[in-house]
């Protein structure tokens, strides 16, 4: 498989795994190929990663949201080459 198709995978695998806890913002962070599996990682936020609503801002007001202050978590998605099948899902510590 191309590099393309193993990122494909790995977020759609993301996506359906942790839908039960809302994520969003789903995003490629890197790629490495391994022998005979892709290592591929993904970012993403959950729902309760967003920053506290201002309690003192204006009911009347729209408040957008600080993107750059929601936290994300990255998960390394282990993509088999050959069979295409996800063969585990790893925490990535030290992506910032």
């Amino acid at each position: 498989m191309d590099v393309k198709e193993a990122i494909s995978i790995a977020k759609s695998y993301i996506a359906d795994v942790f839908a039960d806890e809302g994520v969003f913002n789903i995003g490629l962070e890197e790629v490495e190929f391994n022998g005979p599996k892709w290592e591929v990682t993904i970012g993403f936020s959950r729902k309760w990663d967003k920053p506290p609503r201002n309690p003192f801002s204006s009911l009347a007001s729209v408040e957008q949201p600080d993107l750059r202050a929601i936290n994300r978590t990255y998960k390394i998605v282990e993509v088999d080459d050959e069979t295409k099948e996800v063969l585990g899902v790893r925490n990535r510590v030290g992506l910032v």
